[in-house]
């Protein structure tokens, strides 16, 4: 993810970043291995080579910024959990599986059923399978984002197996998740189209890399950025349906629409738990929705790598800008819709410095659509680059 010497990081209008609006920045610089975020515009990059971590860019990392005494407020809230999170879980039996959707390899009719898939394959041009292979690989990092939610404090699942309500949606949702990039692998493999072996070197680093959503172990701030997360990923799977069956491959518009589903119900929960945070303890609340905002929700897979491009994300990304994937107007949608699920402008009580954080985030998606519309009206054609996921062949970022 780009980055500049201050705490927004913006993308130039050639190169939308898949999260925030596209607007002019400074490049990354691939020599830049490994570094940590701002906590603030006045602190430096550090840049800390790693030898197993791909040329990357992160925060100075910020740990437990939450009161210890908020804790108690998550214990608290334990039998809320059980009675209003848990129900947007799905039983095991009557949930969906990949192999419902793909080719039985023990059938007798499997090699036609695989023939007809890659036959429908054909038709798909490059570019749509370098934003699925994009939001497969996002999928495939899943251990990644269990780990993050596991760092959140008061929340997170102590033994691997607790049996706290927090503990289990954690895991059960990560079950759920994991049928994702299941699913979408089995799909690329058998379609013919994309080179497997860089495809799972991409996942491989992206997974040792991790993330850096700059969520302090906070879950005021975990929590808000899970909501903008299952909305974008609901989003994208929902525009990746759409043109599958614009390009006539009704299978794979079923497959991504199905996954587009799961990914609505997830961000259904997880808004849910920031609206009783609204509720309890607004204050606190709509601070952690201004400082996340701030600081701009970075996709969970900006630190994309496939051992050639150190710009991947961002190329990627610029991709899904220019099909309509995942847009600016996307992100500043999904503030919006943020803002009024959780009626941020009807907040009563607020300290000062909580005003202040309710009028910026109020105020803040039409800024991004007027900087959006201006970085538009300047916006030049991007230049074809190869792609490794699809063998080297280019496609028009």
């Amino acid at each position: 993810m780009a980055m500049t010497l201050n705490a927004i990081a913006f993308q130039s209008p050639k190169r939308p970043s898949f999260a925030l609006p596209p607007l002019p920045t400074t490049r990354r610089s691939p020599t830049l291995c490994m570094a940590s975020s701002l906590r603030s515009a006045s602190k430096d990059v550090e840049t800390v080579k790693k030898p197993l971590s791909p040329p990357r860019e992160v925060h100075v990392q910020v740990t437990h910024s939450m009161p210890p005494e908020k804790v108690e407020i998550f214990k608290s809230l334990e039998g809320w959990a059980e009675d209003n999170l848990l129900v947007h879980l799905k039983p095991v039996e009557k949930c969906w599986q990949p192999q419902d959707f793909l080719p039985d390899p023990s059938s007798d009719g499997f090699h036609d059923q695989v023939k007809e898939l890659r036959e429908r394959a054909k038709e798909i041009p490059d570019e749509y399978f370098v934003v699925l292979v994009g939001d497969m690989v996002t999928e495939e990092a899943l251990p990644t984002y269990q780990t993050m939610i596991n760092t959140l404090d008061g929340v997170r699942d102590e033994t691997g197996a607790s049996p706290t309500p927090w503990a289990v949606w954690t895991r059960a949702w990560t079950a759920e998740e994991n049928r994702h990039g299941d699913l979408l692998n089995k799909y690329l493999y058998l379609s013919g189209r994309v080179d497997m072996k860089q495809i799972e070197k991409t996942i491989q680093y992206l997974i040792g890399s991790g993330m850096d959503p700059r969520t302090e172990n906070n879950p005021y701030l975990g929590f808000i950025y899970t909501s903008f997360q299952e909305r974008a990923t609901f989003v994208s799977h929902g525009n990746t349906a759409r043109l599958a069956r614009e390009h006539g491959d009704m299978k794979l518009a079923q497959i991504c629409g199905t996954i587009a589903a799961d990914e609505k119900r997830h961000e259904t929960a997880y808004t849910k738990i920031t609206e009783k945070l609204f509720e309890i303890d607004p204050d606190a609340t709509v601070l952690a929705f201004a400082d996340m905002m701030r600081k701009k929700i970075a996709m969970p897979a900006h630190l994309m790598y496939d051992g050639r491009d150190d710009n991947l994300f961002d190329n990627f990304s610029a991709v899904a800008q220019r099909l309509g994937i995942y847009t600016a107007k996307d992100y500043a949608d999904i503030l919006e819709h943020l803002v009024k699920r959780w009626q941020v402008s009807q907040l009563k009580g607020l300290s000062a410095e909580g005003l202040e954080a309710q009028d910026y985030v109020c105020s803040l998606p039409p800024r991004i659509r007027k900087l959006q519309e201006r970085a538009q009206t300047r916006a030049k054609q991007g230049p074809r680059i190869p792609f490794s996921w699809i063998h080297d062949r280019e496609v028009q970022l």
